[in-house]
């Protein structure tokens, strides 16, 4: 097929992210940096106090432009913040006639700004390079063969693009041809490329590995995977957290309280014999120190650096709330099917009797099967192929509802089902029923005629890192880990023997599995249950904590869960909780840090230790060690990255 070019309608563009120097208020602060400096230097070298002067007054007339329109705006909504403060104490200093320090409280405090809008932005970073991962345009297949440039936002279900090796994918979709290695992770967090051929499922964003793939268009641009999952962390930011909720409503009564403590000294003091210019100094001290930027960064920079953290490693968590939340978990439910274990049967074991082999016991079996599509019967022809035995052909194949299958098999009757009540009666074959069956297995008779031939046990597989999962969850301090399974009791007794469980709840409906959260939130405190989003929804509703597991497949489970794991693997769950603990820990270092600044600081003025520009420099290097402390987060910590990402190769 021919992949020549031809013009197509215009693309798209996207907005550049702009350069420092493309910003007015990066611009102002430069040249407002560059006059106090000019000033400063003709102030202790040429010692020219007119010009100095000149420059100091530049300096405040251009850097002050920012701050004063957005104390302007905060008094006319009637706030107090730490802007306003800064205002009046540079229109005091001017008053008083140190209009050089005036100069530097400007730079200083507009510097403070410039960083703490560059931390909000690189802890955006990892969402801004989500953003960047899908393509601008893609390469559609038009019918007579060709391929057209189009804008990926163009594309909708049913075309079909090309995509060539190394190039990512524009959109989701359903491989129709070609076979590669697809790179999940900047999406899904799947630290493993996959195989892609005809009839996988890809994600738009990923990596193609070095072949040529065609995938149809499955979803519109705005409802792809990565869309979404960059729509809802932009939607976290509105869950707020219980810290950050703290940190406002402290702010909104400490600036106001700080104001009026600075108003109290400077009409205080004169009584007791200081000297009006001294005391409106040292109120004004109090008001620099004060601004409490250190404490407003404090609580949102660690949240929204631990939120990005998580959706660089596919771990989509939905709000400060529910990032507190997933630190306080005592407990946690989980479903079994699909969650626990790989939610598709396998074959376990063959037994044969009166002669007949394993190995040609499972030929006849996945003969019979070949052409059903119930899960047990995939399950016995894939155990035949896996152990590389050759499936005879059948003829006269047919289902029997309720009753398995038959077929006839070189001039054999043979069936294949669930064990009646004579097989159940003779010794041999009840036996390997009942040993089947105990061990949380189903079994299934291969008979021929009436002739039992053999007894086939098929198992859902454990999931490869459960046990690894359920230890790292003792480690980290959970209390209970439990399974609710609408599974027998043989089977989920079975499951939850196999990995330690604490307890296990079987046989249980939807409005069960809802009863039993509630019951156990009254137990052990907040609880989280994890499951897909679909048949758990009650159970997930009344949870604390609603965690669905590989939602990047999940419609359902990527909307309704609170913190969604986008790759299908257990082991997500630990790092989340890591990721939580080591955020709260940092919010908790960022608070304490910032109050005791700030009250040190304020004593220091009241003892006029300080003047405006050392208390200001203080005060906001504080912010900046509390910046850089919460950008810490970006990093990965111990245990919250499993496995090393790779690219994707053949």
């Amino acid at each position: 097929m021919s992949t020549s070019t031809q013009v197509a309608a215009p693309i798209v563009s996207r907005p550049a992210r702009r350069r420092w120097w493309q910003k007015p208020e990066m611009v102002t602060l430069a040249v407002a940096g560059v006059l106090l400096a000019a000033g400063l230097i003709v102030a202790w070298t040429i010692r020219s106090e007119p010009v100095a002067l000149a420059l100091f007054w530049a300096s405040i007339l251009v850097g002050g432009v920012y701050p004063l329109r957005s104390a302007i705006r905060a008094v006319r909504n009637r706030r107090l913040n730490t802007t306003v403060l800064l205002v009046v104490a540079v229109i005091g200093a001017i008053a008083l006639g140190v209009v050089e320090e005036a100069a530097m409280l400007v730079v200083i405090f507009s510097l403070v700004e410039a960083m703490e809008a560059y931390a909000t932005d690189k802890a955006r970073g990892s969402i801004n390079a989500l953003m960047e991962l899908t393509p601008p345009s893609a390469n559609r297949l038009t019918a007579g063969g060709l391929t057209e440039t189009v804008a990926v936002e163009q594309l909708h279900p049913g075309d079909v693009v090309l995509i060539r090796p190394g190039e990512r994918l524009p959109t989701d979709g359903t491989v129709t041809e070609g076979a590669s290695w697809v790179d999940a992770s900047p999406v899904t967090g799947e630290s493993v490329p996959v195989e892609a051929a005809a009839g996988t499922e890809v994600f738009g964003g990923s990596l193609n590995g070095n072949g040529v793939l065609r995938v149809r268009v499955t979803k519109e641009y705005s409802d792809t995977v990565l869309a979404r999952v960059i729509e809802q962390v932009e939607e976290a930011q509105t869950n707020r957290s219980g810290a950050e909720r703290f940190a406002d409503k402290f702010t909104a009564i400490y600036t106001p309280a700080m104001f009026a403590l600075a108003v109290l000294v400077a009409l205080v003091l004169p009584v007791f014999g200081f000297e009006w210019r001294e005391a409106i100094y040292r109120a004004l001290v109090i008001l620099v120190v004060s601004c409490s930027c250190a404490l407003v960064i404090s609580v949102p920079v660690s949240v929204v650096t631990a939120i990005a953290r998580g959706a660089r490693d596919g771990i989509l968590i939905k709000g400060g709330l529910y990032l507190e939340r997933l630190a306080d978990i005592k407990a946690v439910a989980f479903d079994k099917t699909g969650t626990l274990t790989r939610g598709r049967p396998a074959l376990t074991q063959v037994i044969g009797f009166g002669g007949t082999t394993e190995q040609e016991a499972l030929a006849l079996a996945a003969a019979v099967e070949a052409g059903s599509e119930h899960p047990i019967a995939a399950a016995i022809v894939a155990g035949a192929r896996d152990r590389g035995i050759d499936i005879p052909a059948a003829r006269d194949a047919r289902a029997l509802p309720g009753a398995g299958m038959e077929a006839v098999i070189d001039g054999r009757a043979l069936h294949i089902g669930r064990p009646s009540d004579a097989d159940r009666a003779d010794p041999q074959v009840g036996a390997a029923v009942a040993g089947a069956e105990s061990e949380g297995c189903t079994a299934v008779v291969l008979r021929e005629d009436t002739r039992p031939l053999a007894v086939l046990a098929v198992a859902d597989q454990l999931r490869p890192d459960a046990h690894s999962t359920i230890a790292e969850l003792r480690e980290l301090g959970i209390k209970r880990v439990l399974m609710l399974t609408g599974d027998n009791a043989t089977v989920a007794r079975s499951t939850a023997h196999a990995l330690g469980l604490d307890d296990y709840r079987a046989e249980l409906l939807p409005e069960d599995k809802s009863a039993a959260i509630r019951e156990l939130r009254e137990q052990y405190g907040v609880i989280a249950m994890v499951g897909d989003g679909v048949n758990d929804a009650p159970a997930l509703a009344n949870a604390d904590l609603a965690i669905a597991m590989g939602a990047a497949g999940t419609d359902v489970a990527l909307e309704t869960a609170d913190v969604a794991l986008m790759a299908d693997e257990l082991g997500r769950l630990p790092a989340a909780i890591r990721l939580s603990r080591r955020a709260r820990n940092n919010i908790k270092i960022n608070i304490a840090l910032s109050l005791a600044v700030v009250a040190v600081l304020i004593i220091a003025a009241l003892a006029g230790w300080m003047t405006l520009t050392t208390g200001l420099l203080l005060n906001e290097g504080s912010a900046a060690l509390i910046i850089l402390n919460g950008l810490r987060m970006l990093l990965p910590g111990r245990g919250e990255t499993r496995h090393t990402r790779t690219s994707a190769r053949v």
